[in-house]
């Protein structure tokens, strides 16, 4: 499993430690990941998702899943995500028709 946030494409950075006399070892910078199970309004089911901790309050901001993923770009969404997002586009288009 990578570690990467399923919904915002956040993932590991690398940089370095530096010391008191200026030596320079490399480290990582790991995001927050949790596991959390989000609701689907429109598609009337629960989702299990890897998402970082940052993701959680920006989804709860755009007001909810659906809306997260409707506004998201394309490219930062992980294969399950996207299948997501087309789903719940063909159920408010279904809606709206």
């Amino acid at each position: 499993m990578s570690r990467k946030c399923e919904l915002t494409g956040k993932a590991v950075m690398t940089g370095n430690n530096v010391s008191h006399a200026n030596n320079r070892t490399r480290r990582r910078f790991l995001p927050n990941l949790v596991n959390v199970t989000l609701l689907s309004e429109s598609l009337g089911q629960r989702i299990r998702l890897r998402v970082a901790a940052a993701a959680l309050r920006t989804v709860e901001h755009r007001g909810g899943l659906d809306a997260f993923l409707i506004k998201a770009k394309e490219d930062d969404l992980s294969p399950k995500a996207k299948i997501l997002r087309r789903q719940v586009q063909k159920k408010a288009a279904e809606q709206a028709a």
